[in-house]
This record gives structure tokens, C-alpha cells and sequence, in this order.
């Protein structure tokens, strides 16, 4: 594959639409923001939504899994559950940031990924610097609201995060290092709800790894040849015609962990109410298991429409969850 050279810093390409490769068509960037922020909210993947729903669901599935917990339902799980959706798209936004700071080398031998905002011109490292520190403040002010040991939480977050960017330099397994990032959430909602972290939530924690697992190796399949060219790592580099064997064994990883964490977190409770509340994984489960049965390494189109169908596989566990928290 021929690939695009890298465009020098601050030197905006010739005849570009600006439009990134992978970002979806009529997104309302593109359609509604204002010009002189298109290039920060791209940054910021504002016109690729599905990251914001990966990060944001497991904070939702610790909740609702919290309140199963303890059969609460508070005033404070409602702020819980709406500050997860900003903080999710205010810290994801963070996270790309910082993410295409430390990739901008990387990202214009990309084909994928040449016209993303830093390697394109569009933005300078400086003003991007600025970015990420105005969206992490504004993440933080939400975390603030929280009780002490979610805060305490939040803040250790940011280990995995700021490390992630860097693990596809020495591991072939940096999808690793984005599931501890992108379900920290599981962990943090639990903990504003019951005031300390509990093994459920860790359980839950894991399962979500795997899910990320799972999904972004479906997704770096896009990359795959490029990342050989350039010597970046991944695990869809190191699974490659095994991949399908691997991505059965984190679906049902998923499966019976998020089980797991449900049985544990509803110990004594109605049989019923669990009965209702393992449908959640089930149904995760078969959304993963209709996606291996789609899974095409060679067909970028398909590998990134799976990608994205995972919002929908993350919700399902919801309504499950809600209907036995209040049976």
C-alpha cells in the first residue's frame, strides 16, 4: 500500500476536504459547527461518536449494576448517570487529544489517519495542548460532584489513559491498556452509588476489558497492514488469521464475567429479579457472537461498521438491568 506523506506542522494540505476517513457521513460537526471549531471538535472525534458510547456505557452498567446491589434508587444516580454521558464526551475528547499528540508522527504514514487534525495542519500541537487541558478541567469539575472515593478514582484514571498511546510501541497488546482506560468507568459509577469499590464492580470491570478486546481488535484489522509497515503493535497484527479463535475467547470472557459480577452483586436478592438481570450478558453476548459471524479481516467498510455496532451490544444489558432493579 502506497502510503501519504506525513504533512509538515502547521502546513495545511492542498485540495482537502478535512472530512476524516472514518468519521460518519453528515456527522453535525460537519454540517452545524461553527468553521473555527470543526478543527478541535474533530480532534476531539466530536464527528465519530461511537468512542464516546464505549466509554460511556460501562459507567452506566456500574450503576445500574450498583443500584441492583443494594435495590436503591437515589436523586444522586440521576446526576451519576447524566454526569457519566458529559464527563464520557468531555474525557474522551481528552483522551483522542492526547492520543493524537503523541501519534502525530505516526498518524501521517497512515492512510487512515493522515488527514486527522495534528498531522494535517489543521491544529498545532500548542493549540491541542490547550484543548486537552480545557476539556480535562471541565471533566474534572464533574468528578468534584461526586463522593470522595469516586474522586479518588477519577483521578487515578488518568495512569491508563496517558499511558495507552504508548503501548502499541512495546506491546502487542495495547488493547489492553485502552479496555483498563475506556471501563474505568464501571468502577467509578459503582463507587459514586455505593461509596466504595467492591468486587462486583471489579468483576464488571474485567468483563468490559474483554469487550474492548474484542472490539478494537476487530477494529485495528483496518490498520493492520499499514501498522506492519511502520512497526506498530497490535493484536490484530499478532492474531491475524487466528483472530476468530481469539475474539470467541474474549466474547466469552465477557459473557461469563459480567454473569459473574451480576450473581455476585445480587447474592440474596430475588431469583427472579437475577434471572432477568443475566439476560443483560446473554444478550451482549449474542450481539458479539452475530458479529464473529460477520467478521472479515480484508473488508475495512465491515470491520468498522462491527466496530460501531457495538454502541447497540453495550446498551443491550441495560434494559435488563433497569427492569430487574424495580421488579
Amino acid at each position: 500500500m502506497t502510503q501519504p506523506d506525513p504533512i509538515p506542522e502547521g502546513q495545511k494540505p492542498q485540495n482537502q476536504t478535512n472530512q476524516i476517513a472514518d468519521a460518519v457521513q453528515g456527522n453535525w460537526v460537519d454540517r452545524l459547527a461553527p468553521e473555527r471549531t470543526r478543527s478541535y471538535l474533530r480532534l476531539s472525534r466530536a464527528d465519530r461518536p461511537i468512542g464516546t458510547w464505549l466509554l460511556l456505557l460501562p459507567c452506566w452498567w456500574g450503576l445500574l449494576l450498583a443500584m441492583l446491589s443494594d435495590g436503591q434508587a437515589r436523586w444522586l444516580d440521576l446526576w451519576v448517570f447524566i454526569a457519566c454521558g458529559i464527563g464520557a464526551f468531555v474525557m474522551r475528547g481528552a483522551g483522542c487529544t492526547w492520543n493524537d499528540i503523541t501519534d502525530r508522527h505516526i498518524d501521517g504514514s497512515v492512510a487512515r489517519t493522515a488527514l486527522r487534525p495534528i498531522p494535517s495542519g489543521q491544529v498545532s500541537v500548542k493549540g491541542a495542548l490547550v484543548w486537552l487541558v480545557a476539556q480535562a478541567l471541565i471533566g474534572f469539575c464533574i468528578l468534584l460532584t461526586f463522593p470522595p472515593a469516586a474522586i479518588v478514582l477519577g483521578i487515578v484514571s488518568l495512569l491508563p489513559v496517558a499511558v495507552y498511546p504508548f503501548a502499541k510501541r512495546f506491546t502487542w497488546w495495547p488493547q489492553v491498556f485502552l479496555g483498563l482506560a475506556f471501563n474505568w468507568g464501571a468502577l467509578l459509577a459503582w463507587t459514586a452509588h455505593t461509596g466504595q469499590l467492591q468486587w462486583p464492580a471489579v468483576i464488571l470491570y474485567v468483563a468490559g476489558i474483554s469487550w474492548t478486546l474484542f472490539y478494537d481488535t476487530i477494529y485495528a484489522h483496518q490498520d493492520a497492514e499499514d501498522d506492519a509497515l511502520i512497526g506498530v503493535k497490535s493484536t490484530a497484527r499478532l492474531f491475524g488469521a487466528r483472530s476468530p479463535i481469539w475474539l470467541r475467547r474474549f466474547l466469552v470472557a465477557s459473557v461469563a464475567l459480567m454473569s459473574l459480577a451480576v450473581i455476585l452483586a445480587m447474592r440474596g436478592g430475588d431469583p427472579i429479579a437475577v434471572l432477568i438481570a443475566l439476560l443483560g450478558p446473554w444478550a451482549l453476548g449474542l450481539h458479539m457472537l452475530w458479529q464473529l459471524t460477520r467478521f472479515a479481516p480484508d473488508d475495512t467498510n465491515r470491520l468498522l461498521a462491527l466496530f460501531r455496532s457495538n454502541r447497540d451490544a453495550g446498551l443491550l444489558p441495560l434494559p435488563f438491568f433497569a427492569v430487574a432493579l424495580f421488579l
